[in-house]
């Protein structure tokens, strides 16, 4: 058969990523491309470094968006701020704690391990432990917003005891950053990443960073090269800081920057509180909506992430059945349960612009319709 240009529908996307995209960011990327280094573009860098610093409302230097999806953050925090033979306690709630895990395992440095339960929050209390018993720990890694259960955790508290005991901090903000409060400085956090896909409502494939001064001054001072020539910090930066000529690192992805610029433009022009306040609003609207059908939620309120909501899969209700009736007679996805959730729970995403009453209306008919099937 001949090869023909590719035009998928319109999806209704509520699953855990990537949420529905605003049109103006669609609308951007379609603009003329211009050189990486064109004086022009230059400037636009600028001025979404700065809307970064706002979304994770601090006054880092370092803050800039990798040219790579959020597990790129994700590893570029691990291999620039972690050398081997250290020790790192990585809290466990979830898959993206594992994938922390993973990191500091193929680094050659020493995991401390600290579980909590799939569905709930990290521990303080178990964090406050085994920051005592190993005093010789470098950095606390643990994921704000698991995305793979829902659950919120209290980064404030957790930075607070790290930064009480002198250690560096690495947060995953891949799913909250947008959708409720992250404050990067008022919280002490060293360094942090996130994806373009969630609350920001861009396209995939970027990833927001930002290193503190602490974690800065750890990344000079390495004994060993970073293990990644791509993430290396150093070497990024000098493209994402400085005036006049930038130096040259790679070809950045042009169009899709312009995208996360008019994200964060979007996101500016409402207001952060605004954000958090609408993203918990339609939680709220869409939990009231999902109990009457009588579908129960995994994680208790106090410790739930209204961005994405996990619910229990009925007993007797064919999973795969009801995710695909959804996507072939609403256009509708949700997402699927990872991890030990596989085939026990859905995933329902209500993430920057997709946080919508006719989003959490059209969900909440259509599960009810084929559920009643």
């Amino acid at each position: 058969m001949p090869f023909q240009s590719f035009n998928p529908p319109r999806r209704i996307l509520m699953g855990p990523g990537p949420s529905d995209v605003y049109p103006q960011v669609l609308a951007a990327q379609a603009r003329p491309t211009i050189g990486h280094l064109d004086p022009l573009f230059v400037g636009m860098m600028d001025e979404l470094k700065a809307l970064l610093q706002y979304a994770f409302q601090t006054t880092n230097p370092m803050t800039l968006a990798l040219s790579a999806p959020g597990s790129a953050g994700m590893e570029a925090c691990f291999v620039n701020l972690v050398e081997p033979g250290e020790k790192v306690i990585v809290c466990r709630n979830g898959v993206f704690g594992a994938r922390m895990l993973e990191n500091v395992k193929r680094i050659g440095a020493e995991a401390v391990v600290v579980d909590s339960p799939w569905g709930r929050a990290v521990e303080p209390g178990k964090v406050q432990e085994a920051i005592k018993a190993h005093p010789d720990a470098k950095v606390l890694a643990f994921v704000h917003a698991e995305t793979s259960t829902g659950a919120l955790t209290d980064a404030a508290a957790l930075c607070a005891m790290a930064e009480e005991a002198g250690l560096l901090t690495i947060v995953d903000a891949v799913t909250s950053l947008g959708g409720v409060p992250v404050k990067v400085d008022e919280w002490g956090i060293d360094a942090i990443y996130s994806g373009s896909q969630k609350c920001l409502s861009c396209v995939p494939g970027l990833s927001p960073v930002s290193f503190g001064p602490r974690a800065v001054e750890k990344l000079k001072s390495r004994k060993s090269p970073v293990q990644s020539w791509f993430l290396d910090q150093s070497l990024v930066m000098g493209y994402w800081q400085g005036d006049g000529k930038r130096s040259y690192h790679h070809t950045a992805p042009v169009n899709a920057l312009y995208g996360l610029h008019e994200a964060l433009l979007q996101l500016h022009h409402e207001g952060l509180e605004a954000s958090w306040a609408r993203h918990w609003a339609m939680h709220e609207r869409l939990a009231e909506g999902l109990e009457a059908i009588g579908l129960e939620f995994v994680v208790p309120k106090e410790e739930r992430l209204p961005q994405l909501n996990t619910i229990h899969i009925p007993a007797g209700v064919d999973d795969g059945a009801v995710r695909a009736a959804l996507l072939n007679d609403y256009n509708l996805e949700i997402g699927a349960g990872l991890g030990d959730l596989a085939g026990k729970a859905w995933r329902i995403g209500l993430m920057g612009y997709g946080a919508r009453r006719e989003n959490i209306a059209l969900c909440l008919a259509a599960l009810k319709d084929v559920l009643g099937r």
